[in-house]
């Protein structure tokens, strides 16, 4: 038999912050969509004219997460703006999220053969509805396998906004783990809730890729 100090509201201390992980996933994916999709056309359709944003979106990219975080949190005290630890991490969040997403829409957009939009265009077409009616929806299909793991990925590195005083998932089961000195449950524990959050976002994407193959 199995003694445990690990009770019911330590449960729901977890499932606190899970729904944190939760909030600032969605929050940031939000956020970082949004410019993604717009930086990325912006990427694909004027490269050239693009470069100076290519070069900040990879100081995003390139900079370890943890770095970002500590670095505007420093600079939100310096330049004395009064936001919260969680907009702070949305904010980071969502700008990392778009210099990836950035990428994927992109790769999305190029993949649209030149073949297919000279076709649109003789067809009577504008350019802008080229765009919205041809391109979006054909670069939406190939870039939306790798927005899924952009926001699985998101999930994950939401453990780092511990660092800046926010009590996330990681953070609610390492408050327990110091308390109840028992890490191997707690841990575990914590592993199957991020477990059972990918598997409900992977499940959701997948069934959403069959039913557009299904309409092909």
């Amino acid at each position: 038999m199995i003694n445990s100090s690990f009770t019911w509201n330590d449960m729901l201390f977890l499932l606190d912050g899970a729904k944190v992980t939760i909030l600032l996933t969605l929050a940031s994916m939000a956020i970082g969509t949004l410019a993604g999709v717009i930086c990325g056309f912006l990427r694909a359709l004027l490269p050239r004219s693009t470069i100076p944003l290519a070069w900040l979106l990879d100081v995003f990219r390139s900079v370890p997460l943890l770095i970002q975080f500590v670095l505007f949190n420093a600079l939100k005290s310096i330049v004395g703006l009064n936001w919260s630890a969680f907009a702070v991490a949305c904010v980071v969040l969502g700008l990392y999220v778009t210099a990836y997403c950035t990428e994927v829409v992109r790769s999305g957009v190029l993949s649209v053969p030149l073949s297919v939009r000279r076709a649109s265009r003789s067809l009577g077409l504008t350019y802008w509805q080229d765009l919205r009616q041809i391109v979006l929806p054909m670069a939406t299909r190939v870039a939306f396998p790798g927005w899924v793991n952009l926001l699985l990925g998101v999930m994950k590195d939401t453990s780092l906004v511990m660092w800046i005083g926010i009590v996330e998932l990681l953070r609610a089961s390492q408050t327990i783990v110091t308390r109840i000195q028992e890490p191997l449950l707690v841990l575990c524990i914590a592993g199957a809730i991020y477990y059972v959050m990918s598997l409900v976002v992977a499940r959701l994407g997948a069934r959403l890729e069959a039913r557009w193959q299904e309409n092909d």
